[in-house]
């Protein structure tokens, strides 16, 4: 006897397409397909109803989220703390979006089946300890050395319309230097171009002033937090406290997640590309995707090396005897930089047992 009920398992998957007010979700069967939609409000009312719902349909697999670590940040956790396994999702296929179209609905399903197929399977960071707080302070730090930059290039600019005399006195002064003498200025009520200059220039100064400090306390305080998280990521030569923070903020507060070695290249944009096809086999190229702070960060390591680290430079001279070129080296050293990261990120045998 037949019946127009659709065959069903009983283990479904979920996919969450995230958003700042609202996440859209979709059960999917693993053989019965997708079964329903839910749009939920981002709190913890919202959700509980995601969970309770879920749980409605059967045992529940996983949960596909695209963008785990920025709108659906929240939503991880909540999941994670009830028990849940939580998977990132990424983006959809463009393949995929250009033949089928966009929406919430159907990136909900594309997640869910990215999930089921075995496509998606990155762990999310779980933001909850050292590594979430350097990057918040990374933030915050990025952008005040930036603006101070801008303020610095601004006053300069400025500077190049000043009497002669003002010119003359800052010329070929440090950036400090500038800075405070500018500050110290005492302009008359704006009366004409050079009163109004003479305001601009004392603004900047004090705002570059106050910007230099703000990104040294921060600094200070990201270097007492990698130096407590992870200490032994600044004992290589040429890993500096904002490499480390690189490091740290990449691998998160769970670097488990990052299965080997390899997978830390690949994040890193570091792992080469196989090009290979046909009478091109073994050919590759630079990975330009990953974590392109990190990557910058470990080519400054490279770089560092090379100019000041007596093994780095006879290595250099050995592999260039053998033909590899400058950038076929720099590609080798930063592969070999990542080989010591990922051992320091990760306990020994010996320490594991000891602090078990």
């Amino acid at each position: 006897m037949q019946t127009g009920e659709q065959p069903r398992s009983g283990h479904v998957v979920i996919g969450v397409d995230t958003h700042m007010h609202v996440h859209v979700a979709a059960v999917m069967d693993t053989i019965g397909g997708i079964l329903a939609p839910l749009t939920i409000a981002t709190d913890a009312d919202g959700f509980q109803q995601l969970a309770d719902w879920a749980a409605s349909f059967g045992t529940v697999l996983a949960f596909g989220t695209e963008g785990s670590g920025s709108y659906g940040a929240t939503m991880t956790s909540f999941l994670r703390r009830t028990g849940h396994k939580v998977v990132e999702a990424g983006r959809p296929d463009r393949r995929l979006r250009r033949t089928n179209g966009k929406s919430d609905t159907l990136d909900t399903e594309n997640a869910a089946r990215a999930v089921l197929a075995g496509f998606a399977t990155a762990t999310p960071k779980t933001a909850d300890g050292e590594a979430e707080e350097i990057r918040q302070l990374k933030v915050a730090h990025d952008q005040a050395v930036e603006q101070r930059a801008s303020a610095m290039v601004t006053m300069k600019a400025m500077l190049v319309h000043a009497p002669d005399a003002l010119r003359r006195e800052t010329a070929r002064k440090t950036q400090i230097t500038l800075a405070r003498q500018l500050a110290a200025l005492r302009p008359r009520r704006p009366e004409g171009p050079e009163d109004a200059l003479r305001h601009t220039l004392r603004t900047l100064a004090r705002r570059w002033q106050y910007l230099d400090a703000e990104a040294k306390e921060l600094t200070k305080m990201i270097g007492n937090l990698v130096q407590r998280a992870a200490p032994q990521l600044l004992e290589p030569f040429g890993i500096g406290v904002d490499t480390a923070a690189e490091i740290l903020i990449v691998a998160g507060d769970n670097p488990e997640r990052i299965k080997s070695e390899a997978a830390l290249a690949k994040l890193a944009g570091i792992a080469p590309v196989p090009t290979g096809s046909g009478r091109t086999s073994g050919r590759h190229r630079i990975n330009h995707g990953g974590h392109r702070q990190l990557n910058a960060a470990i080519y400054r390591t490279v770089i560092v090396r090379m100019r000041f680290h007596q093994p780095t430079t006879n290595y250099i001279a050995r592999r260039t005897t053998e033909g590899k070129t400058k950038r076929e080296i720099i590609r080798c050293l930063k592969r070999y930089v990542i080989h010591e990261v990922n051992h320091l990120l990760r306990p020994t045998p010996q320490t594991a047992s000891a602090a078990s």
